[in-house]
């Protein structure tokens, strides 16, 4: 049983607005992979969604409901698709009424969980970087 059904076409009318607006390195990776459908279905489905039922649920659910329901969230996010995902937690848009009585913590927290990297991006960044001793 779903506990919240979300209509999946105005999540993504949202996020394609959002991809608009993002910096054009970000906008050419999502862009490209938000044009297969399997990517596209995969992204809603597993990241998008679930992320908008947080928001939803959030403001209602006691401590422990919401932190078993972000264990069971099990994903990692590249850059860019925390970056298309970020303002949906920030107040801006399409979800505002639902965030309306989000407590901070918990905004923070999902705020958090959109920074969890692929380890692939991860390894990459410090062989790039400086060293610092």
């Amino acid at each position: 049983m779903k506990l919240f059904s979300f209509p999946a076409a105005a999540l993504e009318k949202a996020i394609h607005k959002r991809v608009l607006t993002l910096p054009p390195m970000h906008r050419e990776w999502f862009t490209e992979r938000w044009q297969q459908k399997p990517y596209k279905k995969s992204f809603v489905e597993n990241k998008a969604m679930p992320l908008v039922t947080l928001i939803a649920k959030g403001k209602t659910w006691d401590d422990a409901t919401f932190a078993e329901a972000m264990q069971e969230w099990d994903v990692t996010f590249y850059e860019a698709e925390a970056e298309v995902l970020r303002p949906l937690v920030q107040r801006d848009g399409l979800l505002q009424l639902m965030q309306k009585n989000l407590p901070a913590e918990r905004a923070q927290a999902l705020l958090d969980r959109l920074n969890t990297r692929r380890p692939a991006a991860v390894s990459a960044a410090p062989a790039s970087a400086p060293a610092t001793d």
